[in-house]
């Protein structure tokens, strides 16, 4: 039985056992082979112009977050989904950005934390790239978070090396427009992280940031919110930050996550709805996902 088979039966399990939690064990993606690790529209930040507003289209003018674009060299070596050749990696994107948000929408959900069971399985990758692909729809903006705190890497996919990042925010009030940035595409906006900090945990469960994570969902009623969360069992970072989102994205990768971990990613979990598995990696797309 191969992982995704597993991830299944397990999430529907799981399920059974909690009484049918809405949301969980309806399917999971495959993506190809991806490196491992490597809009909010901003809060009074972004207008919708004049000729948006008549066509109904999401156009953003930013007056002070970052404007930043990739260079093309940057998009290929870090495999973001802007510069992918291949047909099979544009349509895996697409389709897990289309499920996500039927799901999402399906409950009014806003809050989606990407995670994984362990490190070096693609999480950061995957939220980054499934960010960009949710912000090509044009009725939509995305606020990507980096909550990695031990290890912020968001930033790194694209390029950028910030001066201020999300701790500088709660510790010493650096207002959100002077943190933000948009990595060249209109309607996303990322949160970065900055410098490392070991007791992560309980910043995320700080009075601040729970004040945070709610002015960041309810601000804009067409925005998505994406955090990515460390891996599940590597610290009790998401498992802290679960109950502040509506749901989790489960990332898992051929060849690397066992079935023992996953496992107990999922128990770890089990309050929190699962809209999916992510098998990252794969070398072909599975029949029937």
């Amino acid at each position: 039985m191969n992982i995704v088979e597993r991830s299944i039966e397990m999430i529907q399990g799981e399920q059974s056992k909690a009484g049918g939690s809405p949301g969980n064990g309806e399917w999971a993606a495959s993506v190809p082979p991806v490196a491992p690790e490597v809009d909010l529209v901003p809060l009074g930040t972004g207008v919708p112009s004049q000729s948006s507003r008549a066509s109904g289209a999401r156009t953003i003018s930013y007056t002070r977050t970052v404007s930043f674009a990739p260079p093309a060299e940057v998009q290929r070596e870090q495999r973001l989904v802007t510069a992918a050749e291949a047909p099979g990696t544009i349509a895996a994107y697409k389709l897990l950005r289309t499920q996500v948000l039927q799901r999402m929408k399906a409950h009014g959900w806003r809050a989606l934390a990407v995670t994984s069971p362990g490190p070096g399985e693609g999480k950061t990758l995957t939220a980054v790239n499934l960010a960009l692909s949710l912000a090509q729809d044009v009725n939509q903006t995305v606020l990507l978070v980096d909550l990695d705190l031990r290890h912020p890497r968001v930033h790194r996919a694209f390029g950028f090396k910030p001066t201020v990042g999300l701790t500088d925010h709660l510790f010493a009030g650096v207002p959100l427009p002077d943190i933000l940035f948009t990595p060249g595409v209109e309607r996303l906006v990322v949160l970065p992280g900055r410098e490392s900090y070991p007791h992560s945990s309980e910043i995320l469960a700080s009075p601040d940031m729970v004040a945070l994570v709610q002015e960041l969902k309810h601000r804009y009623p067409d925005r998505l919110v994406l955090f990515d969360l460390p891996p599940v069992l590597s610290a009790d970072d998401a498992l802290t930050f679960a109950p502040y989102v509506d749901a989790a994205l489960l990332v898992v990768r051929e060849g690397v996550t066992t079935r023992e971990s996953f496992e107990r990613a999922l128990r770890y979990l089990e309050h929190t709805p699962i809209v999916g598995t992510v098998l990252n990696a794969t070398p072909e797309r599975l029949d029937g996902y």
